[in-house]
């Protein structure tokens, strides 16, 4: 008995000695929630697209998001929206409907995503794409990432394009 007391008491004191990092995760919502999102508050919103095959994406998703500077600035001027662009459900936004387009066997992409990530006729992972409130393309990014570099992206897009 005096032994369980003693290992729990000093794991108690390791706890304490060295503070658990938590996370903080932000909200990400669906593109057919953005139709009342911006009835509650207008914002920018933040489509990532993404594939699952995609390290890049990934690689995004376990570092860049999770960065604290990069949640809040997420959280408090975007809706954010994870797209994942071989989505097989249909989805609709801005009055239209978007299906997933079969390229090959087992293989295809959402036409909402190359409607939104697509440059110059091309789309590549991971890819962002912003969004006024009036859902109007503002700003398109088609590579990784790390923090201080979307930091810097989406920082400035407060003052150039107010909501």
């Amino acid at each position: 008995m005096r032994k369980k007391q003693l290992l729990f008491l000093v794991l108690i004191s390791l706890f304490m000695l060295k503070p658990i990092e938590v996370y903080s995760q932000f909200k990400s919502y669906t593109i057919e929630q953005l139709d009342s999102l911006q009835k509650t508050e207008k914002r920018k919103v933040f489509v990532f697209m993404h594939t699952d095959w995609c390290k890049f994406c990934q690689l995004m998703k376990n570092t860049t998001f999770k960065n604290k500077q990069v949640i809040q600035a997420l959280t408090n001027q975007f809706w954010f929206v994870s797209l994942n662009a071989e989505e097989k459900r249909k989805m609709t936004f801005d009055g239209n409907e978007y299906q997933f387009q079969p390229t090959g066997d087992q293989t295809g992409i959402h036409e909402l995503a190359l409607k939104l990530g697509s440059i110059q006729g091309a789309i590549a992972f991971p890819s962002i794409c912003i969004l006024n409130s009036d859902h109007e393309i503002i700003f398109q990014h088609q590579q990784f990432l790390k923090s201080a570099d979307l930091l810097q992206l989406i920082l400035p897009l407060d003052k150039k394009y107010p909501n």
